[in-house]
């Protein structure tokens, strides 16, 4: 079974992002998107996550056409099932960064991992309030808050950004462990070229079309 399939999605605003945009993401299987600023790849990723409506195409999430769920049954998948990884970390910022995970750990009855703590190297600083750490450990909370709930797919928009280029490499690591772990899959959006070619695809972004180069 597909994890995700898209086809002929197309998307503008103010002039034609992209058309004709076709891809399947299966499980265990990590895709990149890469291009230049302002080709789309963030808008993409926002349709495939189902938090934008494509102008046109179809997208399949676990085998059901979105446009025709029930908005109760898409809110389900969305809070059980997709999780979402941005460059900006959204993170409670009156709350812990334990208590972020807290929130997680409710919404999805999923407990927390101190594996995951200690891989993501938060243990130690866990219990301080979010606005007291650096860019890179409240990135890091932000990632273990979307793993703790055990998505079946991640959607991870230059991740690794606020991190230095061994812990990125160490994330990107862990992402992929953990969609063979967990019978997952990765949609990444990013603009580096070294993280893109770790994953099993890489497609680019550009001309008003995708095309994949790996």
């Amino acid at each position: 079974m597909n994890l995700l399939r898209a086809q002929n999605l197309s998307h503008s605003f103010e002039y034609k992002l992209f058309s004709d945009v076709s891809l399947t993401l299966n499980k265990h299987e990590s895709i990149a998107i890469i291009g230049m600023s302002g080709s789309g790849k963030s808008t993409l990723l926002h349709l495939l996550s189902t938090l934008l409506k494509p102008d046109s195409g179809d997208i399949e999430l676990f085998s059901k056409v979105v446009s025709s769920m029930k908005k109760k049954e898409l809110t389900s998948i969305k809070r059980d099932k997709l999780g979402l990884v941005f460059q900006s970390h959204y993170l409670f910022k009156g709350f812990s960064a334990y208590e972020n995970l807290e929130v997680s750990e409710i919404l999805s009855r999923k407990p927390i991992k101190e594996e995951l703590l200690t891989r993501l190297d938060i243990k130690h600083c866990i219990h301080q309030k979010v606005t007291e750490l650096s860019g890179g450990q409240q990135q890091r909370v932000s990632i273990a808050r979307v793993l703790t709930k055990e998505p079946k797919i991640i959607f991870a928009d230059e991740p690794t950004g606020n991190l230095d280029k061994e812990t990125a490499s160490e994330v990107m690591k862990l992402f992929f462990e953990y969609c063979k772990e967990h019978d997952a899959g990765m949609i990444l959006v990013t603009h580096d070229d070294a993280l893109a070619h770790m994953c099993d695809k890489v497609y680019k972004l550009e001309n008003q079309e995708l095309v994949q180069i790996q």
